[in-house]
């Protein structure tokens, strides 16, 4: 794998896990998707200096995508990863929807890689200086969630019926992996950057634990009101990887 330095250059790995998912047909493209879309958000905000400390902020995103993506080149080598991204690559070939694909990304990225990374960048450092901009970050995502909402309706036609399974907006499932996950992984972080070498590999152990937990929960929910849904869901949604990415990258 190219070193990876900069945010572009995370952009163009993104870029190609989505072309290696379109020739396997795989659908780890789909979470590596909605990645690339919000990166390429945080991307624009950083060249706009729209931070407090923007250089911090992109060596911040860097070294959390490379969690990711050393993640996705160890499984595919056969190499040990985290228990939660383990379980998130093991589904990429099940019969899931479209949203516990993605969801299944999200859960193991922000929920724990997240909060490695913050605590790795800010080693040394006061970790509250990223505050501000950690903060910020879940402000820009939180604007684009109708959007990426628009494009997943466009292979997952019945994500509608989400609405009837919490009685709320079907944008907070989606909003809440990326803004709630984000706090709560922050959260994490300033426990993880308090602890010493030792004491922090136990805890991101615990941490992996936990979201692996969740991570099977997104699999297989245990209200069978909500299983039905999501078998009816998947029942009319896109299933060739080529034609939903096609789908999700229209303007």
């Amino acid at each position: 794998m190219p070193e990876t330095t900069t945010i572009q250059d995370v952009l163009k790995e993104l870029d190609r896990i989505i072309e290696e998912s379109i020739e396997n047909n795989s659908r780890t493209g789909l979470f590596a998707y909605i990645y690339r879309r919000t990166t390429f958000e945080i991307a624009s905000e950083i060249s706009l200096g729209n931070f407090e400390d923007n250089e911090l902020l992109e060596e911040f995103d860097v070294v959390f995508a490379r969690l990711y993506l050393d993640a996705y080149e160890a499984y595919k080598n056969n190499q040990e990863v985290s228990a939660a991204w383990a379980y998130a690559f093991d589904q990429v070939d099940k019969p899931l929807t479209i949203v516990q694909h993605i969801l299944l990304g999200m859960n193991a990225h922000i929920n724990l890689d997240l909060a490695v990374a913050a605590a790795t960048v800010m080693e040394g450092k006061d970790i509250h200086a990223i505050e501000n901009d950690f903060h910020k970050v879940n402000d820009i995502l939180f604007q684009i969630t109708n959007e990426l909402q628009d494009r997943l309706s466009r292979v997952s036609p019945l994500m509608f019926l989400l609405d009837l399974i919490g009685k709320n907006k079907d944008e907070k499932i989606i909003n809440f992996s990326m803004r709630k996950a984000r706090l709560q992984s922050w959260n994490a972080a300033k426990r993880l950057w308090s602890l010493d070498e030792k004491r922090s590999e136990r805890a991101i152990n615990k941490i992996d634990r936990v979201v692996l937990f969740l991570s099977r929960l997104i699999k297989s929910p245990t209200s069978p009101t909500i299983w039905l849904f999501l078998k009816l869901i998947h029942a009319f949604e896109t299933k060739e990887v080529s034609v939903v990415i096609s789908k999700l990258r229209a303007d």
